[in-house]
Parts: C-alpha cells; sequence; structure tokens
C-alpha cells in the first residue's frame, strides 16, 4: 500500500479531457480577476475588520490587513506557477497529488471540502439575515428563521443557495456574467462607504496605533478554548492586543483573502490558463487589498476601536451609527446583501470543482464527476453540493464554525507552498508561464507565514480541525485508498509482473525437466 505514490502531470491534464468527465475553457483574464473580487470582498469587509479592531489590533488592524495580503500574495504566486504547470481543476489537491502524494492530497482536498463547505454554509446563512435586514430597512418585518416544529429554518440561505446552484448548471460562463454585474455594484458601494467614511475620521483615534497588551479577563476553560494555539503553547495568559494581537488580527481577517484558492480551482474553466491564471489572480488580490486596507483606515479613523470593543457584533454600521449617520447604515445593508451573493456563488462552484477532480481520481465515487454534454458542467455533483450546503446553512449553527474555513485554507496554502520545491527538484524539465521568483525563498517564508498564522488562530479550532482530519482518513483508508484510479493501476502492474514472473517460473522448470530427460 504505497500511500505517497503520486500522480503525473501528463496523466492529471489526459484526465482532465475524459470524455463525459471534462470542462468548457470559457473565462477571461477579467472574468478571473472579477470572480476573485467576488469572493474575497463579501459582507466581511463590512464586519470583519471592525471585530479585528475592537477585539485584536485596535488601529493597527491596517497591520493586519497588510499582513494577511502579503501571506496570501505568497502562496497565490505558488498556486499561480502550479496552475500554469498543471491547468486543471482542483486546485491545491491536484498539486500536492503531482508532488507529495495521494494521502497528503487527500488530506488537502478533504480541508478544501471544510473550506469551501463551511464558508458557502456560513455565508448563505448571512445572507438571510441580511436579506432581513433590508427588509426592515423598506418597513417590512421579514424574519430570518422561521420556526417548523420547534426548528429554526433560516429560509433566505435555501433561497440564494437553490439560485446560484441553477445558474451554476446551466453554465459557468452565464454564472460569470451575473457574478459581474453583481461585483461591480459591490464595488460602488464599498467606494461609497469610503469616501463618505473619511469624512468623518478623527486622527485623534489612531492614537494609540498598536494598543497595548492587556488580558481578557480570565484564564478559565473556556478562555482557554478561546485562545490562541501560539499563546497556548508558550504558556501565555490568554490576551488581546499589543503585537501578537495585530498577528490574531491577521489570521482572523485572513478569512477575506479565501478567495483566490478557489479561483485556482476553475483552471480547467480559463481560456489560455498559462496568461489568464496569473493576470487575473494578482489583479484581483491587488485590488480586493487597497479596498479592505481603505476600509478599515476609514472604520477605526471614525470612531475609537474602545467604542467598537463595546459593541456585541461590531461592523462598519457600528461606526456610522456612532458619527450619527444612520442612512449609510442602509447603504452599508444592501452592499453586505449584494457582496454575500457573489460569494455564495463562488464558493458553491469551487465546492463542486474540488470534488470533481477527486471523484476523478476514484478517491471518492467516480459518478460524481460526470459532466453534462450539453453545457459541460458538473450538473449532478453541483445540485449535491447545493443541496447539502443549503440543508447545513438552513438548520443548523454552523457559524459556530467559521474559523475552520482559515485553518484548512491555511493548512492548503503550506502544502501548495512547499509542492513548489518538490515539483521543481522532481520536474526541472517544466517551463511554466510563471514562476515565483528569487528562488526558494519566498515559497519558504510563504509557508512560515502560513503555519504562524494558523498558530493564531483558536485552540478550539485546531480541536475541531484534528476531529475533522480524523474523519476524513477514515474515509480515504476505508474507500479512497482502495477505489484509487493509482491503486486500480498499480494492482494491474503488479499483477502483470506477477503473471510474468509465474510464466518465467514454469519455462525454468519445463528446461529442468528436459534437461532431465
Amino acid at each position: 500500500m504505497n500511500l505517497f505514490r503520486t500522480k503525473s502531470i501528463e496523466q492529471s491534464i489526459a484526465d482532465a479531457d475524459e470524455p463525459g468527465r471534462k470542462l468548457k475553457r470559457s473565462l477571461s483574464t477579467w472574468d478571473l480577476m472579477i470572480m476573485g473580487v467576488a469572493v474575497a470582498v463579501g459582507a466581511g469587509i463590512f464586519s470583519v475588520g471592525a471585530k479585528a479592531a475592537a477585539n485584536f489590533a485596535g488601529p493597527a488592524v491596517t497591520i493586519s490587513f497588510a499582513v494577511a495580503a502579503v501571506t496570501c500574495a505568497l502562496a497565490i504566486m505558488c498556486y499561480a506557477e502550479f496552475a500554469t504547470a498543471i491547468p486543471v481543476a482542483g486546485s491545491a489537491y491536484v498539486f500536492t497529488y503531482a508532488t507529495m502524494g495521494e494521502v497528503l492530497a487527500w488530506i488537502i482536498g478533504w480541508n478544501l471540502i471544510l473550506e469551501l463547505f463551511t464558508a458557502a454554509a456560513v455565508i448563505a446563512k448571512y445572507w438571510g439575515i441580511y436579506l432581513s435586514k433590508v427588509f426592515a430597512l423598506m418597513g417590512v418585518d421579514m424574519p430570518p428563521a422561521l420556526n417548523i416544529a420547534g426548528v429554526d429554518l433560516y429560509w433566505g440561505a435555501f433561497l440564494i443557495v437553490a439560485i446560484f446552484t441553477v445558474l451554476l448548471v446551466l453554465g459557468t460562463k452565464l454564472s460569470a456574467r451575473v457574478g459581474n454585474v453583481f461585483t461591480l455594484i459591490k464595488i460602488a458601494v464599498v467606494l461609497f462607504v469610503i469616501v463618505v467614511g473619511f469624512t468623518y475620521v478623527k486622527f485623534s483615534n489612531y492614537t494609540p496605533f498598536v494598543p497595548a497588551s492587556q488580558p481578557t479577563g480570565g484564564a478559565d476553560g473556556a478562555d482557554v478554548m478561546k485562545q490562541s494555539l501560539f499563546g497556548f503553547l508558550t504558556g501565555a495568559v490568554p490576551a488581546q492586543y499589543g503585537t501578537l494581537g495585530i498577528f490574531a488580527g491577521a489570521a482572523l481577517v485572513f478569512f477575506a483573502f479565501i478567495g483566490f484558492d478557489v479561483v485556482a480551482t476553475s483552471a480547467e474553466e480559463v481560456k489560455n490558463p498559462q496568461k489568464t491564471l496569473p493576470r487575473g489572480i494578482f489583479g484581483g488580490l491587488a485590488l480586493v487589498t487597497l479596498l479592505y486596507i481603505l476600509v478599515s483606515l476609514a472604520l477605526t479613523g471614525m470612531v475609537s476601536y474602545t467604542q467598537l470593543a463595546q459593541a456585541k457584533n461590531p461592523t462598519l454600521t457600528t461606526a456610522f451609527e456612532a458619527v450619527g449617520n444612520t442612512d449609510a447604515a442602509k447603504v452599508i445593508a444592501f452592499g453586505s446583501l449584494i457582496g454575500l451573493t457573489t460569494v455564495i456563488m463562488v464558493l458553491l462552484m469551487g465546492l463542486a470543482r474540488v470534488v470533481l477532480a477527486m471523484s476523478r481520481d476514484g478517491l471518492l465515487p467516480r459518478a460524481l464527476s460526470k459532466t453534462s454534454d450539453k453545457r459541460s458542467t458538473p450538473v449532478r455533483l453541483q445540485i449535491i453540493c447545493g443541496a447539502a450546503v443549503a440543508i447545513v446553512a438552513g438548520l443548523t449553527n454552523v457559524d459556530l464554525l467559521e474559523e475552520m474555513i482559515n485553518i484548512g485554507t491555511l493548512s492548503a496554502f503550506v502544502m501548495v507552498s512547499l509542492g513548489i520545491l518538490v515539483l521543481r527538484k522532481k520536474r526541472p524539465d517544466l517551463k511554466p508561464a510563471f514562476r515565483v521568483p528569487f528562488g526558494k525563498v519566498l515559497p519558504v517564508v510563504s509557508a512560515v507565514l502560513c503555519i504562524y498564522l494558523m498558530t493564531n488562530l483558536a485552540v478550539e479550532t485546531w480541536i475541531f480541525f484534528a476531529i475533522w482530519l480524523v474523519i476524513g482518513l477514515a474515509i480515504y483508508f476505508a474507500y479512497g485508498q482502495r477505489h484509487s484510479r493509482l491503486n486500480e493501476k498499480f494492482a494491474s502492474a503488479t499483477a502483470a509482473v506477477s503473471g510474468k514472473a509465474a510464466v518465467s517460473d514454469k519455462s525454468g522448470d519445463d528446461e529442468d525437466s528436459l534437461s532431465r530427460v
């Protein structure tokens, strides 16, 4: 049982052209760039920065965003080199399979499913809540959840997931066009918020820029579980702010950058991927980083971080209400709704593409990888993914697992960063259109930064993550390892070798008999 057997790049590309399981190349550089912005700029731009400023970094949340952006940029460089060398669906899963072996590829694929599924479910639930807020601002009472037989049903999650599942079934290009319209609208809303926000900025709110570290108020079991793994391992008392607060804030706001690894999952549907992928990914990342930093500067300049910390769930709306501008709150509510809309679409697409890649290889049931002859989309799989996301988002308290999205993404980033070093050593003959500069330095720095950000996530997140990995490995050994197409080829090759050996032995026995005669 060879757990670290690798799949050749040539085989991955050949499998992408398998009849009945292939996708259509229809996306341009513009589509990819907008896709990255679409999935990264959601309601998080109006909330995650406020939470990080209030609870972790204070005004230095701007640095938190910069640290997260640099970490993401380094990892995305590695993604771009891989994607131009292996332009097929599956992203980090496919890259790991080609470099580090099947069992690690399974773990990364399993983590990507965790990231994309949890993110889609969490955001679909928030979309329904924001929809109710928009209705409330128009004077219509529309509760986000309906109580049916004692169970809260978040109907909005079902609605939005169903709409985009249908669009994705109809075609990736059609979905991209709809997403482009929504994305341009939400960029306009974000620019409006930035411009208006800066009119209320008081420079005194930026001081102290890095607040002094202070304990969170106790060291009981609950506090320890919420503490970062780094703080727990080093024996530090649960605390907030200070230098470590900046990195804890970076680990939180990293959630805002998860979209760019999702873009890499669409490599198989991109026209001229060697040029299109790097341009689209880096263009989107640059625009998103600029928007986040400007929003965080406006936010922390409008009100003191201590005032944000007093709110239960601080958002940009909290800041505008504090300065007396309630009209802006309506715009933010509308922008949040539009922002979340496109995020859900891209996450649903990415989830289906990762599962499709894993099922092509037999690690998940092969029937899931079939695509429509007419539309070249994985119709059956997209519907299954949509239904699963809708059920979890509509019926469970999935937002408790929000940090699981970050740890799933970061684990994939670590593997892709290290995988570049392996790829270059194993296949020096490859000449991808994009290469990470400065040799081995940047991939190693990327891996180290991602690991450090992972240690800044809460202890309870690591416990949930460990449970998820155990479940994944159990599924792999119970099903994936035995049904792997590489395992089938390995078994066939072994049988062929054994057959030749048996023939050779029989031939030897016959010769011995003749010599005795």
